[in-house]
């Protein structure tokens, strides 16, 4: 059968993006879903959105997010914050405030008149059990600033905290030469991480700037990672380095983090642009 689909990106991070139906549906599988996420024989993406009808009638519409190994997660901030944009694009009357539904709950999103769209993305939770994370013998753990890891035969400190999805966080001195390539997939795969974790390298420049470099769970390092935005900011903030408003350089572009207090929501905002459309054979 034969789809159609829209290729976005928000800050390079780059999505596969189609209106189900329930055939096309039932034959994206993991192994289609994989071949179509090949960058020479299939689109390429990081992640594939599938939009559905809403499961809450307070939502414009239901997302799903499927990494490009086939693994289907529960968020994606630069895929919310495309979504959203699609979403107004196809309906501006309907306004630039409204909330969409997905695996990680409920997502207000804001369209700005000057086309930069901002998503809420709840409030950080930097309880293990959240992301989830365990302690060395597998059994429960503390909630800590800091984590100590041992991965590819390095002593490592991490920050862990949930976005929606799990993340690692690792402060570096120049995320030029941080070593993503060693220690990236190491944590992901890490056995403390039952549902693996995406891996953060931040570089904290001032109290207001953050450089990062993002290693996500089930793709690789990729241009830009909004959850992974928010989560160094969360750390940054939780250990008291941050402001409550951060500019997040990422090798895509530039994010804006920002969040008011613990235990309020966290927003994220940048730009989120169409590349183009086409229909495929699936």
């Amino acid at each position: 059968m034969r789809i159609e689909f829209l290729k976005m990106q928000g800050l390079g991070n780059d999505f596969l993006v189609f209106d189900a139906s329930a055939a096309a549906t039932a034959r994206l599988d993991s192994s289609r879903l994989r071949a179509l996420g090949d960058r020479h024989t299939g689109i390429g993406f990081d992640q594939a959105l599938i939009l559905e009808t809403p499961r809450d009638a307070n939502t414009r519409v239901f997302y799903r997010v499927f990494n490009s190994d086939g693994s289907e997660v529960e968020q994606c901030g630069n895929g919310a914050r495309c979504v959203a944009a699609l979403l107004y694009s196809r309906a501006p009357e309907l306004g630039r405030d409204f909330t969409m539904g997905s695996l990680g709950g409920m997502v207000r999103a804001r369209v700005g008149a000057d086309g930069m769209v901002s998503v809420d993305m709840g409030v950080p939770d930097f309880e293990p059990r959240a992301l989830p994370m365990v302690a060395a013998d597998g059994g429960a753990l503390a909630e800590a600033l800091t984590y100590s890891l041992l991965a590819d035969g390095a002593a490592l400190e991490i920050g862990a905290v949930s976005m929606g999805n799990p993340h690692a966080v690792l402060e570096v001195p120049d995320v030029k030469t941080a070593p993503i390539e060693r220690f990236g997939p190491s944590i992901e795969r890490h056995p403390r991480f039952p549902k693996r974790t995406n891996v953060g390298f931040m570089q904290i420049v001032s109290r207001d700037h953050v450089r990062l470099r993002v290693f996500e769970r089930g793709v690789g390092e990729t241009q830009a990672c909004g959850t992974g935005a928010c989560a160094a900011v969360a750390v940054g903030r939780q250990r008291g380095r941050l402001n409550e408003d951060v500019r997040v350089d990422l090798p895509g572009g530039t994010a804006g983090v920002s969040w008011r207090a613990m235990g309020e929501h966290m927003w994220l905002t940048g730009p989120a642009t169409t590349v183009f459309t086409g229909s495929i054979d699936i």
